[in-house]
């Protein structure tokens, strides 16, 4: 085991990477730009250096700055988090090159599944699932027909990227003139999928070691999101049988032997309401923002288990060796304005509280007196309920919220309040349009008039 770890990145992975090294007995270093001097990750960490202005790309996006400041504090292994650089291949490669461990996939793989035309290409061939999809355009006309001749509705995908951003659901040629002044397909690669107007957003976690074992971790259910970006996400999944779990987790694990895969990740799906089956979406090769759940209902610790196998460490464990217990939600706390189309809202904390008691974990980069910068990713916190039932989780994260304080900056509490008293939510009735068919209005609920014993707890499958 290494004894240094620099980890290149900020906030709330950041503190999660540090405290499991703290437990690992791995010293950690933390790196900064201007505005993040006095930021939690720097203060928890037990060396700090500081890489550049507030600008991302001339710091935690500036490589260079970064393999300097690992080279400076003499670490010897590098963790990205999630991300910034963490999907990078290029910067895999440098990390690796320049005789640090790097905490991740291989270059190789993260170049092959980042590439979402590749990806496509490697499943297909692997025998997975998919809906069916079209080249990389190259010019609008071609978007035109290529559209036409898939049959709308369709989705417009960049080829390259992830996180839900520059996506577009196209379900008219009106639509389709519309996003195309949006983006320019000639500049950067898109393509079109078939799009499955009611689905479910299905992901299986996995981890792997170099030496050929991948087991799979059980799946998290991530259809809650808006602009295609998720904000609440559940494991397991109330709309899964035995059968299907077992059927999702082995496709998962035979997607990962496809493309060699070590460490940990996830391989998304998209499941169809209607029919019950499954569509491979892409693979994510990083730690996600959801990972915390799984961790809930597993016991595993998968960030520890990415320094591990980074360390060259074998899993020692076997598929049937993954137990599950009970259900967890994971709410995404971000300073955004829920009732002015999720704005960003940055600010300086004033008041900040965060709850507790049995069965309750906060995952948070932030403090009172912080301020949240406008210049990064708006999360600055992650509630995680696990109850013995779904029901008995929504109970618990209601009153996890109610007693969550932060003043001097909106945050999105009071939607997740409301998503957690809607009935549909409650019964487990929801796809990936929720937000839009259910939550229209973003009017705070008052916690005296929730009735959380309206929450179906007959959802959870008894073989968790």
């Amino acid at each position: 085991m290494f004894k240094r770890l620099l980890i290149a990145n900020r906030g709330e992975i950041a503190v999660r990477i540090i405290r499991a090294c703290q437990e690992l007995g791995i010293e950690t270093v933390a790196v900064y730009s201007d505005v993040d001097e006095h930021a939690l990750h720097v203060q928890l960490a037990d060396y700090a250096y500081h890489i550049g202005p507030a600008d991302a790309a001339q710091s935690y996006l500036n490589m260079e700055a970064i393999l300097a400041a690992a080279t400076a504090t003499k670490a010897e292994a590098i963790h990205p988090g999630y991300g910034f650089l963490s999907e990078n291949a290029d910067f895999a490669d440098l990390v690796t090159n320049s005789g640090f461990i790097w905490v991740g996939p291989r270059s190789e793989t993260i170049r092959k599944v980042g590439n979402k035309d590749a990806a496509r290409a490697a499943m297909k061939a692997a025998g997975l699932p998919m809906t069916k999809g079209t080249n990389p355009i190259k010019n609008n006309e071609e978007a035109y027909q290529f559209a036409e001749e898939l049959g709308y509705p369709v989705i417009l995908k960049p080829v390259s990227g992830g996180g839900g951003k520059s996506m577009f659901v196209i379900n008219t040629r009106q639509d389709l003139e519309t996003a195309l002044h949006k983006v320019d397909v000639t500049k950067a690669a898109f393509y079109f999928e078939n799009y499955i107007s009611q689905s479910r957003h299905i992901e299986v976690q996995i981890m792997a070691d170099n030496f050929g074992n991948i087991l799979h971790l059980g799946e998290r259910e991530c259809s809650l999101q808006r602009r295609n970006q998720k904000i609440l996400e559940e494991a397991p999944s109330s709309a899964l049988t035995s059968e299907m779990r077992h059927k999702v987790g082995a496709l998962a694990i035979r997607a990962a032997k496809s493309v060699h895969y070590t460490n940990v990740g996830t391989v998304e799906f998209l499941m169809d309401v209607k029919s019950g089956k499954f569509y491979f979406m892409e693979i994510n090769p990083r730690i996600q923002v959801e990972h915390a759940i799984t961790e809930t209902i597993t016991g595993i610790d998968l960030v520890r288990r990415q320094i591990r196998i980074a360390a060259g460490e074998p899993l020692n464990k076997r598929q049937e060796d993954i137990q599950y217990l009970g259900h967890a939600i994971e709410c995404r706390i971000n300073a955004e304005d829920p009732e002015n189309h999720f704005l960003p809202a940055p600010g300086q904390i004033e008041f900040y509280h965060e709850p507790g008691g049995p069965r309750v974990r906060i995952d948070s980069g932030v403090c009172a007196g912080l301020a949240v910068e406008p210049y990064y990713d708006s999360m600055i916190a992650k509630v995680i309920a696990h109850g013995r039932t779904r029901g008995d989780a929504i109970k618990i994260m209601i009153r996890a919220l109610n007693e969550f304080r932060i003043t001097g900056i909106k945050t999105t509490i009071p939607f997740h309040q409301r998503v957690l008293s809607n009935p549909h939510f409650c019964t487990g009735d929801i796809d990936t349009q929720f937000v839009y068919k259910h939550m229209s209005s973003c009017e705070p609920v008052k916690p005296k008039k929730l009735n959380p014993r309206a929450a179906d707890t007959s959802l959870v499958n008894s073989a968790w």
